[in-house]
């Protein structure tokens, strides 16, 4: 949006909790989880007028979505990969509910999910992203895409069967990963993949010039995000890989066996029988279908990141539309558990009966693109870097989150480090 929305302060702080009000959080990615743990840290449930914090999530474990090219290509194990929130959460604090939700019913203030209803009085919407597929014929029945842990284990099964039975098929095209985006997942998967290429075909006793990794963009440079020079980097290091990329290029159709491209008013054909979707995502389903005013299951929020005309519902992560400038940035993990950190300091505020009237302002540290395990481009308080210095950048913000979320002891079970893979 170009103008920022304005709001009346008084008239949202006009949010009358009861006794023991229930506090209910739906989604437990970067932001829900770290909304989570800032209520668990900051309210005190000795008293007798304790919150009742209750966090729902489809799966018992967390998972950091900036790694699952990881997971896809084998290079992270699915066992290091989960964090588990029985293991972070304190149950006499906040209380974990593995269910799927359903359905939103904000006019009589309760969520369903496949276990029942649910009540609350304050509710923070954190139900994540959805591959987006933007009506193109084909992604649904063809690609595989980046979106949970789930799928990154089905993609890397699927990967690991395609150079296992190449002795058997010898068909190159079951060796030709086609990867649809230029933008940080699809880049980050392809230099992954294209990282780990001389091994596989080592392992398996196939001709290194077989497998090919092509990536479509419909942008005139890879990583849009970032400056032209690094932009040329990451083609510099990802072309060393044998890593063909397509700009200025539109997907028209993804095929079975490979993906129609419209390029200078013509229309190509890429063949290959593995297809990464990874052009776009969009907000939950369920927000989608809800009653609440959404854009492709996004909500609006205000400036302390409510959704507009509800009160008692805080919205944060890839479910929010923020409308002021401050907020409204490009969607990051960061940016994420930041939303999940300010609203659990907000809701802690008006638990205990104080004013809070701040805004939420986004401080962006930096971001950094993985190319492999040890090369990277990438912004870092606004300094540009690349090799292994962003490498190590990258790791270090990885580890930042499990710090945050479990310490020393967390960073070292489950931390990104220099050599360290699951191979």
């Amino acid at each position: 949006m170009s103008k920022d929305v304005e709001f009346d302060v008084c008239s949202l702080d006009k949010l009358k909790l009861p006794k023991n009000p229930k506090i209910l959080i739906i989604g437990g990615g970067y932001a829900g989880l770290m909304t989570a743990l800032k209520l668990q840290s900051s309210l005190d449930f000795t008293q007798e007028n304790k919150p009742q914090v209750t966090l729902i999530n489809k799966h018992d474990y967390h998972y950091q979505t900036t790694l699952l090219h990881k997971v896809a290509v084998g290079t992270l194990s699915v066992r290091k990969a989960r964090i588990y929130y029985r293991k972070i959460l304190k149950a006499n604090k906040v209380k974990f509910v593995k269910d799927k939700i359903k359905s939103l019913d904000p006019e009589n203030h309760c969520v369903y999910g496949n276990g029942g209803r649910y009540d609350y009085d304050i509710l923070v919407i954190a139900l994540g992203f959805r591959a987006d597929d933007f009506n193109i014929p084909g992604v649904a029945q063809h690609a595989f895409k980046l979106s949970t842990l789930n799928r990154a284990v089905k993609l890397s099964e699927h990967i690991e069967n395609k150079f296992k039975d190449f002795i058997h098929t010898q068909n190159p095209l079951d060796l030709s990963f086609i990867v649809c985006g230029t933008g940080f997942t699809s880049i980050e998967f392809a230099a992954e993949l294209g990282s780990q290429l001389d091994e596989f075909c080592e392992i398996c006793g196939i001709d290194r010039s077989i497998p090919k990794i092509t990536c479509i963009g419909r942008s005139n440079q890879i990583l849009p995000v970032f400056s032209e020079k690094l932009s040329s980097k990451a083609v510099e290091k990802l072309k060393k890989m044998s890593v063909e990329l397509i700009t200025n290029g539109t997907v028209k159709e993804i095929k079975e066996d490979g993906v129609i491209v419209e390029k200078d008013s013509k229309l190509i054909e890429i063949k290959g029988n593995t297809v990464l979707w990874g052009a776009g995502v969009k907000g939950s389903d369920v927000i989608e279908k809800s009653s609440i005013p959404n854009k492709k299951g996004k909500i609006q929020v205000d400036f302390q990141l409510r959704a507009l005309n509800y009160n008692n519902i805080f919205v944060v992560g890839d479910s929010a539309q923020p409308t002021t400038k401050d907020a409204i940035h490009a969607p990051t993990a960061q940016l994420s558990s930041q939303m999940g950190e300010f609203v659990g300091t907000m809701i802690s505020e008006l638990v205990k009966g104080h004013e809070f009237n701040k805004p939420f302002v986004f401080k962006h540290r930096g971001t950094v693109c993985s190319i492999g395990h040890t090369d990277g481009v990438g912004i870092v308080y606004g300094k540009e870097l690349w090799g292994e210095i962003a490498a190590f950048m990258k790791n270090t913000i990885e580890n930042r989150w499990l710090f945050s979320i479990g310490g020393l002891s967390m960073v070292f079970k489950k931390g990104q480090f220099r050599y360290r893979t699951s191979n």
